[in-house]
């Protein structure tokens, strides 16, 4: 089982970034994939999270409308495009799974859901 996080990088504010998370050894049919975000001296906090199979998207206050999620199935990856970027979105980003959803799977309780396995964290940086 893997989930491999990818597409973080140096940016400019008012940048975009593509952020990548692919997952094998599972099947994602009955899945959650969320992304988390810390920053130095920070909790983790939930940025956005997608269920496999209906699609609903939820995303933290401080990213909707500049962040939209969205997964290919033919690769069993999800993506995070993040658009308008902001010096405090400087963080690691993680990307997280659940293997079957079970309870409520949205931005209210991401930050605390019982992810089965997770990702090494890709760094996004964004100078002012």
């Amino acid at each position: 089982v893997q989930l491999q996080a990818s597409g973080g990088g140096l940016v400019q504010a008012g940048g975009s970034l593509r952020l990548s998370c692919a997952a094998s050894g599972f099947t994602l049919d009955y899945s959650g994939i969320g992304w988390f975000r810390q920053a130095p001296g920070k909790e983790r906090e939930g940025v956005s999270c997608i269920s496999w199979s209906g699609g609903s998207a939820y995303y933290a206050d401080s990213v909707k409308g500049r962040f939209t999620i969205s997964r290919d199935n033919a690769k069993n990856t999800v993506y995070l495009q993040m658009n308008s970027l902001k010096p405090e979105d400087t963080a690691v980003y993680y990307c997280a799974a659940v293997e079957v959803i079970s309870t409520p799977f949205t931005i209210a309780t991401l930050k605390d859901y019982g992810m089965d396995y997770w990702g090494e964290g890709t760094q996004v940086t964004v100078s002012s």
